[in-house]
């Protein structure tokens, strides 16, 4: 019984001296973004329209924070509607079947200065693979217009399409086998 006590006691001194704060994305001042070589000659950007992220952190410099990403595949957009139907149906994410990305991370690890190294699970396409991704804190300041405070994030990477089973009909040649991610975004604090 003691035992029990002693642990109680201190779960609730750490939860007590530990503010864990929600930051969430202003959708208007937010992008999650992506691009592919095609025929090894030009990029194509794209974007998903819907998507929402959440950041947790209890530390001013975010270096224990946790990220959580969704977006909705049947959003995706690269200014072509029937190339954004292609790419949302069975030849590469199949959305009907897997209709969100899913991104969670498992480590944040600092690089230099706002700098860090992010670490998580990417799920696409029904596959989940492990991903480390490169994370720039460009700082906080007070929204002059919501007086909240505001972080801002921009967030780099490689991923290969074919660690995903995206698009496996169309080889590289034609299409890139590595998709760069670029998201930037800003956040409030709740």
């Amino acid at each position: 019984m003691k035992k029990i006590i002693l642990l109680a006691s201190t779960v609730i001194t750490l939860f007590a001296f530990t503010t864990l704060t929600n930051w969430k994305s202003d959708k208007a001042h937010s992008q999650m973004g992506f691009s592919i070589t095609h025929l090894g000659i030009s990029e194509v950007n794209g974007s998903f329209k819907n998507f929402d992220v959440n950041i947790t952190s209890s530390k001013d410099d975010f270096s224990d924070a946790v990220v959580e990403a969704t977006a909705d595949i049947a959003s995706i957009n690269t200014g072509i509607e029937m190339r954004d139907k292609h790419l949302a149906g069975p030849d590469f994410f199949n959305a009907e079947k897997n209709p969100r990305l899913t991104f969670k991370s498992t480590s944040i690890t600092p690089a230099g200065k706002n700098n860090y190294k992010l670490a998580g699970n990417l799920n696409l396409n029904g596959v989940t693979k492990p991903v480390t991704l490169d994370l720039w804190y460009r700082g906080t300041i007070e929204n002059p217009m919501s007086k909240a405070p505001t972080s801002g994030f921009q967030v780099t990477g490689t991923i290969k399409r074919s660690d995903f089973n995206l698009g496996a009909g169309f080889p590289a040649p034609m299409l890139s086998d590595e998709v760069k991610i670029k998201a930037d975004g800003e956040f409030a604090k709740q």
